[in-house]
């Protein structure tokens, strides 16, 4: 977890793809982010963007409803990227940015 004034960024626990395919690999990614978070004094509802990276775009639908659960009405700036991981065998990587409340 990074912060820098009310500004916090986290990313969440990468997937391996031999850990489930029955899961949506966003479930498993977002404890992670909310362990960073919280460190960082915040929380989901603080969260002003989340970025979804994947090497493979079929991975993503899955993700969605648990996008929604996770962050309800918050609705957060959301990018989902296609892209090559450090790890071939990782599935997905979720980055999150959070703005604190000022003290």
């Amino acid at each position: 977890m990074r912060v820098i004034g009310t500004t916090s960024a986290a990313t969440g626990q990468p997937i391996i793809r031999s850990q489930s395919r029955r899961t949506s690999p966003g479930r498993r990614a977002f404890p992670g982010c909310r362990a960073a978070s919280a460190e960082a004094e915040c929380a989901f509802a603080d969260v002003v963007r989340v970025r979804c990276l994947l090497p493979d775009r079929a991975d993503f639908e899955p993700c969605w409803p648990v996008l929604r659960r996770v962050f309800g009405g918050v609705r957060p700036a959301a990018t989902m990227l296609v892209c090559g991981l450090s790890d071939p065998r990782m599935k997905i990587e979720i980055e999150v940015d959070a703005r604190r409340p000022a003290a």
